[in-house]
């Protein structure tokens, strides 16, 4: 946001003090809440989040996050869809499922059940010629790196994905379905157990215990229905791009700007 967007925030929040913490990102120190605050944002486009004082990136042991529409830009299985000739179908079967409409397990098994009989190398395809990081993802996940975070992958997409994303940009642990493949096609089955909301919670506790870290020093950012019980075991939530019932219960939302937005709610 500009200079002026920033004086026109703190004066509703009652505060005299802002710094410019990047190009377009600010903070205004000793904020209150106010009615107009909202309002504002929206009309003007502007992410916004109340932060405790002294709260650091670096102190920070696990970032936990979604994959499709989240680490990146598209939704995996819909671009499948479209390669196997149902895309709206399928489309439409995830938006309902992400707004928490459906039951997940059965929204996916629905949505696998359409692609039976697409070649295995579709796979490749999406990977290649359609997956791409969303804005932002490099600058988080280099934050990351620098100060030894561990990033978690959660995904109720597909490994195939998830395991060269980790490969790619140095993810430490990654959990999603496992897609059946038969005489180089697909089955329209998976194989083993879904990962569904309980499931990237039960990951995500896991980890956590694994690291030995408090929940304090953890962040889950995600933008559907099944990532919220993850997403309220960490220390701050982060509804990205996400949907109204993901918003409504986030810690804060990124509606506007790029994954590394997540860096600047830190000191």
């Amino acid at each position: 946001m500009s200079s002026a967007q920033a004086q026109a925030l703190a004066r509703l929040a009652g505060s005299a003090t802002i710094e410019k913490i990047a190009e377009h990102a600010w903070r205004i120190r000793k904020a209150a809440p106010a009615d107009g605050i909202a309002p504002y944002c929206e009309k003007e486009h502007i992410d916004y989040a109340f932060v405790p004082e002294g709260r650091r990136f670096a102190d920070l042991k696990l970032l936990a996050m979604d994959m499709d529409s989240t680490l990146i830009t598209i939704e995996c299985i819909d671009e499948l869809g479209e390669l196997a000739g149902c895309k709206s179908e399928i489309a439409a079967i995830t938006a309902q499922a992400m707004r928490g409409e459906l039951d997940y397990p059965q929204s996916l098994r629905k949505r696998v059940g359409l692609l039976a009989g697409l070649p295995e190398s579709a796979l490749a395809t999406v990977y290649e010629e359609r997956l791409r990081l969303t804005p932002g993802a490099d600058e988080l996940l280099a934050a990351c790196r620098r100060h030894d975070i561990r990033v978690l992958l959660v995904s109720g997409g597909f490994s195939f994905f998830t395991e060269r994303l980790k490969a790619r940009l140095g993810i430490h642990f990654t959990l999603s379905n496992r897609l059946e493949i038969n005489a180089g096609r697909l089955t329209g089955k998976l194989l083993g157990d879904i990962v569904d909301a309980e499931a990237k919670a039960a990951k995500f506790t896991a980890v956590m215990q694994e690291l030995g870290a408090r929940r304090e020093e953890s962040v889950a950012i995600g933008d559907g229905a099944n990532d919220l019980k993850m997403m309220a075991l960490a220390g701050l939530s982060v509804a990205f791009h996400a949907k109204p019932v993901v918003r409504a219960q986030a810690g804060c939302a990124i509606s506007w700007s790029g994954l590394d937005a997540v860096v600047r709610l830190y000191e």
